[in-house]
């Protein structure tokens, strides 16, 4: 069945790069229409100050009004923040926002470091050839947000599939909506388990300092999403980035060199992969008009960040990886007031981790000639990365 579908245009890969199609369309047009893997019309975004522009304006832009936004939240009072436009989401980024600050993730550097290398110990443990994805490139933000939201970690192996399922776009809508609804059940049970017990972690926190001012169907839907988000995005830019940076090897030496480079390196790896290869849908709340295209009210737009990251009017040269330029004002983690909550973590993930793996494993090397890229998925990566040192 997968085969023999075409994968949509706007997560359509060739290797690393977004297909040329895709920059076409944003050097000539800058906006074409597509058809959503649910089967309704939307104009596909391409430009890199277009698609600023769209996430910074949630007026003419509205989250809210797209239904399938909220896949798996049937209450009228969902928590799922991409879901939302303020003030509903203001009142419920406000009660998030200080658990996700830089001062607080420093916090959490000495166990990530732990996790990391535990992680490290594994992958050698396994011996030659052993796969990056599975024993690295998955564990390691896995066990971060179990720990975090307070998910027992011998569940992964069920949510991450419930993932991988989550964000096939080659499904049937009704099955994407059915596994969702998976997902927020199982959040569900483990909200109601925080509600009876409170404990340390941000569920917990949630529950003592704001469960007056949160609905439960709010709570499960905040977990729900940061459980998914928490681990599938930093999951996939370990994987593909480490395999960026074995295909680049002038660049990984530089990473492990010096440790001046591996916070710009990181900010380049985000702009040139952007494997969340576009943001949620937004609907338009009056006739708008971009890149000189009139889009009617009503309208479903898709700013496309894979293509707005490799756009000339971002950085000279975007189809270079240069872990020296830092790629400042990348759209890698969204723009505007939906801009990822959870970006100082994953930054701090990749910072320990990257150059982590490099200093351990100096002989580091694809095992295989063929690379496993993810194909029909939301957000690019790899199934599995075979390496050997």
């Amino acid at each position: 069945m997968t085969e023999a579908m075409e994968v949509p245009l706007q997560i359509r890969r060739h290797g690393f790069d977004p297909v040329e199609e895709l920059a076409r369309v944003r050097d000539d047009e800058g906006v074409v229409p597509i058809t959503t893997p649910f089967g309704l019309p939307a104009y596909l975004i391409c430009r890199y100050e277009d698609v600023r522009e769209v996430l910074a304006d949630g007026t003419r832009f509205s989250n809210a009004l797209v239904p399938f936004n909220r896949l798996g939240g049937d209450d009228e009072r969902t928590g799922s923040l991409i879901a939302l436009d303020p003030p509903d989401h203001t009142r419920l980024r406000r009660m998030l926002t200080p658990e996700f600050t830089v001062r607080r993730m420093r916090r959490l550097e000495p166990r990530i470091t732990e996790i990391v290398d535990a992680a490290l110990d594994d992958l050698e443990t396994a011996g030659r050839p052993a796969d990056l994805v599975a024993h690295f490139a998955l564990p390691v933000p896995s066990l971060v947000i179990c720990e975090l939201l307070g998910v027992p970690y011998a569940d992964r192996a069920e949510f991450q599939d419930r993932t991988v399922r989550m964000l096939d776009a080659s499904l049937p809508p009704e099955e994407q909506t059915a596994v969702w609804r998976e997902n927020r059940s199982y959040m569900a049970t483990l909200v109601a388990r925080a509600q009876a017990d409170p404990g340390d972690d941000l569920v917990g926190m949630l529950v003592r300092e704001h469960g007056d001012d949160l609905a439960t169907a709010e709570l499960v839907d905040i977990a729900a999403l940061l459980l998914v988000a928490g681990h599938e995005t930093t999951s996939n830019m370990l994987g593909l980035g480490t395999l960026a940076l074995l295909r680049h090897p002038d660049q990984l030496a530089l990473v492990r060199e010096d440790p001046a480079l591996v916070e710009p390196a990181v900010e380049e790896l985000l702009r040139w992969l952007s494997i969340v290869n576009t943001t949620a849908p937004r609907m338009t709340t009056t006739e708008v008009r971009i890149a000189g295209h009139a889009i009617p009210a009503g309208s479903l737009v898709l700013p496309s960040l894979s293509a707005a990251d490799r756009d000339p009017a971002l950085v000279e040269n975007p189809g270079t990886l240069d872990v020296g330029r830092g790629a400042p004002g990348h759209v890698a983690f969204g723009h505007g007031v939906h801009h990822c909550l959870g970006a100082p973590l994953a930054r701090m993930e990749m910072r320990i981790a990257f150059p982590a793996l490099l200093r351990r494993f100096p002989g580091l090397a694809p095992a295989e000639d063929q690379d496993d890229f993810r194909t029909f998925s939301v957000i690019h990566g790899l199934r599995s990365l075979p390496v050997t040192w």
